[in-house]
This record gives C-alpha cells, sequence and structure tokens, in this order.
C-alpha cells in the first residue's frame, strides 16, 4: 500500500465570523510590494542573464523576459544573498557553541505553486542567478516528481487520477533525501523522472553532492500533515527549507495556461511515439481541448483547491502573476 504520513488529530477550526474578524485587524504577516516597489530593491544587483539564456531557461508557455528578471528576479537574488549570509553566519556561530565541526550545510529553498504557473521556469531561473553571484556558489536544483511513485504502483492503488496529489508521492523517500542533503552527506541520489514517457525511470539517479544551495521545485513542498496525539515528531518536507517561494495567480488564468500549454504539447511532444500522451497528438483540436479542459477541472482544479493553494499563507515569499505571466504584486513575510 502507498505510504501515508496523515494522523488523526484535526486543525482546531475557526468559525465563519472568527475569519471575517481576523480579516479586519489586517494582522497580515507580509509586506506587499508592487512591481515598481520590488524592483527598486534591486540597488546594485547585476543582471547576469541573456535573452539568450533565457531562451534556453524558459518552460513551455512561460514568456519570461528580461524586464521579469531584473524587476522581479534580480531584487530577490539580492534578497536570498543576504538571507544565504546570514544563514551561513548563525550556523557558524551555532557550531561554535556547541563546540562542534560540522561539514557544509546546503541552504535550501523550496518552491511549490499549481500546474502551468510556471515554477520550472522560475527555479531554473533563480538557479542561474545565483550560480552566478561573486561568490561563485554550487546550486542544484531537484524536482519533487521524481519522488512520485511510478505508474505501476499508482495503477495498483487506484491513485492515477490522483498524480500530483500528496498520497501520490514517496514521502518517506523524499524527507530521507532531504535530510541527507541537510546533513552535508556526499553524493546523495534522487530518482528520476520523465516527462515524456510520464513515469519514474527505472534505475536512474542524479546525484546531488555538497550544494551550498540546493532548490527544491514541487506542488505539494509546503503541504503539512495533521499531528499526532501522542506528539511524535512528524518531519514535514518544508521543515528542511531555509526560504520558500509559491507562486500564485487566479484560477481562470491557470485554467487558460493550463489547457494553452496542453495544446501546444499535442503539437511538439506528444508527437513522439515515446510519449505517454502520444494518442492526443492522433485526435482532432476539438476532442483535445475537451480532454484539456477535463484534466484541468476533475483533476489539477482539485488538487490546487484541496491540497496546493492552502499551503500558499505558509510560503516566506508570495510572488503573484496577471495575465501573460507577469508578476503584479509580491509578498514577502515580515520577520
Amino acid at each position: 500500500m502507498v505510504a501515508s504520513l496523515a494522523a488523526d488529530i484535526p486543525a482546531p477550526a475557526l468559525s465563519a465570523e472568527a475569519i471575517e474578524r481576523l480579516r479586519a485587524t489586517d494582522a497580515s504577516p507580509y509586506r506587499v510590494f508592487d512591481r515598481t516597489e520590488w524592483s527598486n530593491l534591486r540597488a546594485d544587483m547585476p543582471l547576469t542573464l541573456t535573452v539568450e539564456d533565457l531562451e534556453r531557461l524558459r518552460s513551455l508557455n512561460d514568456p519570461i523576459s528580461l524586464d521579469e528578471v531584473i524587476d522581479i528576479y534580480l531584487p530577490l537574488s539580492r534578497l536570498l544573498s543576504m538571507y544565504v549570509e546570514a544563514t551561513q553566519g548563525l550556523f557558524q556561530v551555532t557550531s561554535r557553541f556547541l563546540g562542534v565541526r560540522d561539514g557544509k550545510v546546503p541552504f535550501v529553498i523550496g518552491i511549490a505553486g499549481s500546474v502551468a504557473v510556471g515554477k520550472s521556469t522560475t527555479a531554473r531561473v533563480l538557479k542561474a542567478l545565483l550560480s552566478r553571484w561573486s561568490s561563485s556558489p554550487k546550486v542544484d536544483l531537484i524536482t519533487t516528481d521524481g519522488f512520485l511513485y511510478p505508474n505501476a504502483v499508482l495503477e495498483r492503488e487506484g491513485l492515477m487520477r490522483r498524480k500530483g496529489f500528496p498520497e501520490s508521492y514517496d514521502i518517506p523517500t523524499l524527507l530521507r533525501f532531504l535530510s541527507d542533503i541537510k546533513a552535508g552527506k556526499a553524493n546523495v541520489s534522487a530518482p528520476v523522472y520523465s516527462h515524456l514517457v510520464y513515469d519514474v525511470v527505472p534505475g536512474e539517479t542524479v546525484t546531488i553532492d555538497r550544494p551550498d544551495i540546493l532548490i527544491l521545485e514541487g506542488l505539494n513542498v509546503l503541504q503539512t500533515t495533521r499531528l499526532p496525539r501522542d506528539g511524535t515528531a512528524v518531519p514535514f518536507v518544508s521543515d528542511f527549507f531555509d526560504f520558500s517561494i509559491y507562486l500564485d495567480s487566479e484560477e481562470p488564468l491557470l485554467h487558460q495556461w493550463y489547457v494553452e500549454r496542453f495544446m501546444r504539447l499535442r503539437e511538439t511532444a506528444f508527437k513522439s511515439p515515446q510519449s505517454y500522451f502520444h494518442r492526443y497528438s492522433k485526435i482532432s483540436a476539438d476532442e483535445a481541448l475537451g480532454i484539456a479542459n477535463d484534466l484541468w477541472t476533475n483533476i489539477n482544479l482539485v488538487n490546487l483547491r484541496e491540497t496546493i493553494f492552502p499551503t500558499r499563507p505558509r510560503a516566506d515569499l508570495i510572488l503573484h502573476k496577471g495575465g501573460r505571466h507577469q508578476i503584479e504584486t509580491v509578498r514577502l513575510r515580515k520577520l
């Protein structure tokens, strides 16, 4: 059976009236910046990416521009450089206090958000920017796709239409991976996922060897579980994060972007005979559109509403996108 970390203590529920009173207090844990305000925080952070770099980094149907990098990602790169430096300093003074000499501990960044919101592009752009700091840190990127259960397991458990939901991931293996990374272990292996065949690749792994910074990107990386009654420690993936980012947008835009991407894939990757979705390249455009809308409405939208969007308030930074995938507002958690 698929492993589960769910326990049996429900979170205390607030009444609708209590929630409205809390909203009325304006006691938000975030500082909110519009695009111009955030862009002004770039200061002297240099632009180290070119248009050609962006063409290689951007995902299908995610038209990121150099202006977006300048206005949004350079200030974020500057902020993260400060966080990394402060975290390293805290680690050093703590090690001196404890009288230990632990090895290098990577700074871990989690990136969460809906399908089609642009997480992969954000992760790759950040990786490129952070690795080009003057200190030349070693930056690695891992997605949680590799920690999905293989399709054979999902089929056996009746979970293929729940793929991407929390129960479809091998959470214990993901937690062991993050624990080893945070312990500073060398040559930690992670499984590899193929979007072409829509499955984990048997026997194939990628090795992460003591990075300065690790970026972990996935739908549900901010997900929590209900805590056990006996007070036993139950780790969450986000327990290993030093900083977390949530990519946000309105449901109609996410729906539009998902369908547009599906239809473009139908004309590109789906045409490969090896593609899990090859059959969709052979049907009419109207039929494909109907399938894309069904997949969004009955799987991805359900996942968004039930398990992804509720984790948004747990992020340190929320990047909210408007039309054309442009980030319009930035929310940074107050210290």
